[in-house]
């Protein structure tokens, strides 16, 4: 009986450090990222947007998206990351995963 309290209890010890925990820290980076934010920086907001910031509030931003002057006011909870964020890969992962292909090509055929 000791025994199955026992392994209860680090389950839930080994869940909250392998769950809980990790997306705490991302929540509260996310938040001093947004907190942080300031008139000048390049953002991408969740959606997809990509914009500088012409001002900032308590719980919004205005972003300007283009040369024409496009001006979107965002809420400041909808920003994903500092700078312009792309879907592709840095080169040398690009490079990484070309080379384990003609690896895996080669074994193959021997």
């Amino acid at each position: 009986m000791d025994y199955t309290i026992l392994m209860i209890v680090v389950m839930l010890a080994i869940m909250y450090f392998m769950m809980i925990r990790p997306e705490n820290k991302r929540k509260k980076k996310a938040q001093e990222m947004r907190d942080s934010l300031k008139k000048g920086d390049v953002i991408t907001s969740i959606g997809g947007i990509v914009g500088r910031i012409v001002s900032v509030s308590k719980d919004t931003i205005v972003v300007e998206t283009s040369d024409d002057r496009v001006r979107m006011e965002l809420t400041k909870w909808a920003v994903s990351s500092v700078g312009v964020q792309s879907g592709e890969q840095p080169e040398e992962k690009k490079e990484d995963k070309k080379e384990e292909k003609k690896e895996l090509d080669d074994g193959e055929e021997s």
